[in-house]
């Protein structure tokens, strides 16, 4: 009786053990199979649904998007946007996070968009431009990333093409180059007015993060004067960056795109 009890107690001890390995091999092989999106081969924006399943990817309120003005609507921008951006505005890092070039600010600036308030929390760029317009696709984007107190979005986007120096793409770039998954620590004064056209006139539509997970409802405004920065300033920046981190034009699906004057 005793022996056939250990050989019993034995055997269980091996098919637990095996289970154990089995169970252990799974979670490493889902480990090692896991993608993290990216912008080339089988991680770019083609594939963004694929990887990250719980995102809004896939949504039919996307952006970027390719702005063409003859089906834009006229509005009054003065009664959708104000700026309250101070001379003191206190930039706080940059970090290279693989995808863009970041900086990040402390709390103050802030804008004021269909009457909601939303603070300034960063700007990122990406070579070349994400949204298009007339079909024209600009050297980089300049995204100014907003949050209002509730958690919803406003990103402002400016075109750049190159041409003279800019004094403010200078400062920024004074903290390049930086590596994939640093951080430095800046904590000085910058006065962010030099960083928009002379003419105030932009678009606006409602579509998404142009990253995953593409959160949409996120109020978009592109203005449609590009800034200039020299050819040394873009391929400085671009060097500091993934090649070509833009994700493809979206459909509009009906949205409606507002040309605010």
């Amino acid at each position: 009786m005793n022996k056939i009890f250990f050989t019993t107690l034995i055997l269980c001890s091996i098919l637990m053990v095996s289970c154990k390995k089995q169970e252990t091999k799974e979670i490493l092989t889902k480990t090692e199979t896991h993608k993290h999106w990216s912008y080339e081969w089988e991680t770019s924006p083609d594939h963004w649904l694929e990887i990250e399943k719980n995102s809004d990817c896939g949504g039919t309120r996307q952006s970027p998007i390719n702005i063409i003005d003859i089906n834009t609507i006229s509005v009054d921008s003065a009664s959708t946007l104000k700026i309250h951006y101070s001379s003191k505005t206190v930039l706080n890092k940059v970090e290279n996070n693989g995808h863009s070039v970041q900086f990040d600010f402390n709390l103050g600036d802030s804008i004021s968009h269909l009457n909601k308030i939303y603070h300034l929390k960063q700007i990122h760029f990406h070579e070349p431009s994400e949204h298009t317009i007339n079909g024209v696709k600009y050297p980089i984007e300049i995204h100014l990333v907003h949050q209002s107190d509730d958690k919803k979005v406003t990103v402002m986007g400016i075109l750049c093409v190159e041409g003279q120096e800019s004094q403010l793409f200078e400062f920024f770039e004074g903290y390049l180059p930086i590596k994939q998954g640093e951080h430095k620590d800046i904590n000085k004064i910058i006065n962010l007015a030099d960083l928009f056209p002379v003419d105030k006139s932009f678009y606006s539509y409602n579509g998404s993060l142009t990253t995953p997970p593409c959160t949409e409802n996120v109020n978009w405004i592109v203005y449609k004067q590009p800034i200039i920065i020299s050819l040394e300033e873009v391929l400085k920046l671009k060097s500091n960056m993934p090649i070509n981190n833009y994700r493809n034009e979206q459909a509009i699906n009906g949205r409606k795109i507002y040309y605010n004057y």
